[in-house]
């Protein structure tokens, strides 16, 4: 048997990099897999096509996760469509890199809301269907949510408030079978990364233990073993996946 067979996730930001990966790992694992992002392009139509070949049930859905409105009416026609809800990975965020010095409020405010607030928009949405048959809510940090990084005030400061929420909600909901656990990427190779100089790049690799960046693939695997029965133990808990750069 498949480790999420019988399993509904949801995962935000679905469509591409680290989300994709995940969504599609989930589905090769025997999960029906919801999906978000804001537009449907070409990526979000091919996903969805990728995910079924896996012959579950899979669906992309048009929604703002920051929207507080929109996450909650999402989140009620998942349970609509779907039957039930067990998994929820909290992945939509985006960055606006800057120092301090020159930083906008418009550049803090809006990371803040895409990565943080969306995160509070649809636990709390989905809380009320985990509530009643238990679930794993998962949160994507970061290391720099552990460390920090110049240039980064914002990004980090969202990414360390999923963890004290991560950590929070673990205590609040534990005792009705959710759990809640983060994953803390380091360096992973995505498109936006994958644009910087090789030099930056070389350079990034240095500063890893095993001398490589990370693939969306590593971030899955262990996103499937927060999702799985396998860590029907483990709550409140933030796991670095960074190749040994934050140990």
């Amino acid at each position: 048997m498949k480790l999420l067979e019988g399993k509904v996730a949801i995962i935000t930001g679905g469509a591409r990099g680290i989300g994709k990966a995940i969504s599609l790992c989930f589905a090769s694992e025997g999960a029906d897999v919801a999906f978000t992002d804001l537009r449907e392009d070409d990526n979000f139509k091919n996903t969805e096509k990728e995910l079924q070949s896996y012959g579950v049930k899979a669906k992309g859905y048009i929604s703002d996760a920051s929207d507080f409105a929109q996450s909650a009416e999402f989140i009620d026609a998942v349970a609509k469509d779907f039957g039930h809800i067990d998994i929820l990975v909290n992945n939509a965020g985006i960055t606006r890199d800057s120092l301090l010095l020159r930083m906008s409020e418009d550049q803090w405010d809006l990371v803040l809301k895409v990565n943080l607030k969306s995160v509070f928009n649809l636990t709390k949405a989905v809380q009320k269907y985990m509530l009643k048959t238990g679930g794993s809510i998962i949160n994507m940090s970061s290391v720099v949510g552990v460390s920090g990084n110049a240039g980064q005030s914002n990004y980090s400061a969202s990414k360390a408030g999923i963890i004290g929420f991560t950590k929070s909600i673990a205590q609040e909901l534990g005792s009705r079978g959710v759990r809640s656990n983060a994953i803390a990427p380091g360096f992973i190779i995505t498109d936006m990364t994958g644009a910087l100089p090789e030099s930056v790049r070389e350079e990034w690799a240095k500063k890893i233990p095993l001398r490589r960046g990370g693939t969306p693939e590593d971030i899955a695997k262990v996103a499937l073993f927060l999702a799985s029965d396998l860590s029907a133990y483990v709550t409140g808990q933030v796991i670095n996946v960074c190749g040994g750069m934050n140990c």
